[in-house]
């Protein structure tokens, strides 16, 4: 592999770093005799800021989810080191997922909608055979119609996102800000984020992928293996 390739990261040291660890800090460091709510709270919020600072000089390339995800976490920080009311956390949860939805439902009305990047791409599709196979059949338009719903789909499952990660904060985040009890509710909030809401999300784009998959054999009649770069 060549230095300058994208290297890949392992997902389950991305889960330790950016979930577990940060969960275990705040719900079992949080207390005055351990690190103290702030200094636990820092040390927490810090794994998954070093993380996405190392992801970037790996890759060298920006990342707009990332750098959501990393305003997010200064976010999280700000509100718990200000002692904020805890309605500013939920809206807060809601609101990062959600301008994220928003900007993929709005790319649904540009050239380049992002369904399209992600998952209709040369990288693991054969294009060249498939539009090529689309334009003998005549179902180009319908092939378009297809990837706009996608694109529709796509939105809806950072919608579930924010909805769910509002409810997760109002319903497990209850206590003031700046206390132990605040810490221990957003690390147990963290911890239950994933199987409520990444795994579900994460669930919700393969069944898109499926959906593409299988608008490309109907339109195209071609074979899975056709479909799908052999290498």
């Amino acid at each position: 592999m060549s230095n300058t390739e994208t290297k890949k990261s392992n997902p389950l040291f991305e889960i330790l770093f950016n979930v577990f660890l940060p969960s275990f800090i705040l719900m079992k460091f949080s207390g005055d005799e351990h690190l103290g709510t702030a200094l636990a709270l820092v040390v927490a919020l810090a794994f998954p800021v070093v993380y996405g600072g190392m992801d970037l000089i790996r890759n060298k390339k920006f990342n707009f989810i990332a750098a959501l995800g990393f305003v997010s976490v200064l976010l999280t920080g700000g509100i718990g080191l200000l002692e904020l009311d805890t309605r500013w956390l939920a809206l807060k949860e809601a609101l990062i997922p959600g301008l994220i939805g928003l900007a993929v439902f709005a790319s649904t009305f540009t050239r380049y909608p992002i369904v399209n990047k992600l998952l209709f791409n040369d990288t693991v599709l054969n294009l060249p055979l498939i539009k090529e196979r689309l334009s003998k059949t005549g179902n180009e338009k319908a092939f378009e119609r297809s990837l706009m719903i996608s694109n529709y789909l796509f939105a809806s499952t950072f919608v579930f996102s924010s909805a769910m990660n509002y409810f997760l904060a109002t319903w497990i985040v209850t206590s003031p800000a700046g206390t132990a009890a605040f810490n221990e509710e957003l690390g147990k909030m963290t911890l239950y984020s994933y199987p409520m809401i990444a795994i579900p999300s994460i669930l919700m784009m393969f069944g898109i992928f499926y959906y593409i998959w299988r608008q490309i054999r109907s339109m195209t009649s071609l074979e899975t293996e056709q479909i799908f770069h052999t290498k």
